[in-house]
């Protein structure tokens, strides 16, 4: 598929980082997926949790090429609902190889809204580690913010370049 699949870990489904991928694909078609919208257990060492519907998501995430993780920072870090997402990846190395290779040559993109312009140091590591690990590439980070309710102007140029190599 041409199109991406956003894959977005925020508390509020309707939040400020919902309203910046909505901004960032405004010409463009996209797949959402919301989290809160899904049950996802927590990663466990003896596979106890794998009637949740994490197989299900990680399953059609694989039908495409650009897969995004859109994310509120939340102290410092990734939002807990996209940390616990992530935490099942090892499902796809581990339980069930053969849909972690299909991962193998896809593109992972980040989108994360903050209150400001900064980002803590390292905040990038976990999304391009973990791309290296599974053999995707990763192809970028688009970080925004709002200002009185609507994408910050400093961020509507970022927007393009961002969004380019997944059209």
């Amino acid at each position: 598929m041409s199109k991406p699949i956003v894959i977005l870990g925020s508390a509020r489904g309707d939040g400020n980082t919902r309203k910046l991928v909505e901004r960032t694909f405004k010409n463009q078609e996209k797949d959402l997926i919301d989290l809160t919208m899904f049950r996802v257990n927590y990663y466990t060492y003896d596979y106890r949790h794998m009637d949740d519907d994490f197989l299900f998501l990680a399953e059609k995430m694989l039908n495409y090429e650009h897969i995004v993780f859109a994310t509120p920072v939340y102290w410092y870090a990734m939002s807990a609902q996209l940390k616990t997402f992530f935490d099942r990846l090892t499902d796809l190395v581990s339980v069930k190889k053969e849909m972690g290779r299909m991962l193998k040559g896809k593109t992972m993109y980040l989108i994360s809204c903050g209150s400001d312009g900064e980002l803590p140091e390292g905040f990038e590591i976990p999304f391009q580690a973990s791309a290296t690990y599974l053999d995707m590439n990763f192809g970028g980070h688009l970080h925004g913010w709002m200002e009185q309710g609507k994408v910050a102007a400093e961020v509507q140029d970022k927007i393009t370049s961002f969004v380019q190599p997944i059209q």
